[in-house]
């Protein structure tokens, strides 16, 4: 099925948009305005899709993307949630993009890349949206940003400091390959308040401007609060 020209503009500027927005974002950005980094039951998380919405309305988030593990199934409940608030009147400005987080290889460790803003019925990512970790050749790194990219996404290291190589070795590695962006803003360990760990953080920051990568943001949420990891 080829996409109309319309369906392809909307997509273009749902890319523009959120371009736009990690361009801006800062240390302050996470977890009250924006948070590119949440976890569903459609995956590990404690979270319905609904119960992230409301509290996602109820911090006044501006933004945000749901990154279920090899999974789009919360994002559709999240969106259906959302537009039924819409028709019911709600003029609230919040701006849900799709996600996924996927398992990859990358100078033969795990890696997670995380996919924004995509077609998630593209025939591309179809193989990653299982509920499943991929296999073989489609676990590569270079095949997983490429797929996103055909489906019209954005892809992100996440967490870079996370890893069994270090994150001058991955970044190094894989900017190369095409990643948009890495995920400059997180909070390693699970601080109370969450914040960005200061000196992984600089790091990052400091990686993402040497490869000229976009800087993103998240809370990387697990349980049952938007405000923490776990």
């Amino acid at each position: 099925m080829v996409a109309t020209p319309t369906i392809i503009s909307q997509a273009a500027q749902n890319i523009t948009k959120l371009r736009k927005v990690w361009e801006c974002l800062d240390a302050n950005s996470c977890p009250s305005q924006y948070n590119f980094h949440m976890h569903t039951i459609a995956s590990d998380g404690k979270l319905t899709p609904i119960n992230l919405v409301q509290q996602a309305l109820e911090i006044g988030l501006k933004g945000f993307a749901i990154t279920d593990h090899h999974s789009v199934g919360g994002y559709f409940q999240a969106q259906t949630y959302l537009d039924g608030l819409k028709k019911e009147g709600y003029n609230e400005q919040l701006t849900l993009w799709t996600g996924v987080e996927i398992t990859s290889q990358l100078l033969d460790v795990d890696v997670h890349i995380l996919g924004y803003g995509f077609d998630p019925n593209h025939y591309a990512l179809k193989s990653y949206l299982t509920s499943s970790r991929p296999l073989g050749e489609d676990a590569q790194a270079q095949k997983v940003i490429n797929s996103i990219h055909q489906a019209g996404g954005l892809a992100v290291l996440a967490h870079p400091h996370r890893y069994r190589r270090s994150a001058q070795e991955l970044v190094s590695a894989i900017a190369p390959m095409g990643i948009d962006g890495i995920e400059v803003y997180y909070a390693y360990g699970n601080p109370n308040p969450w914040q960005p760990s200061q000196r992984r953080t600089a790091a990052a920051q400091k990686l993402a401007e040497e490869y000229r990568l976009l800087s993103t943001c998240g809370t990387d949420t697990h349980g049952k609060s938007l405000l923490q990891r776990i």
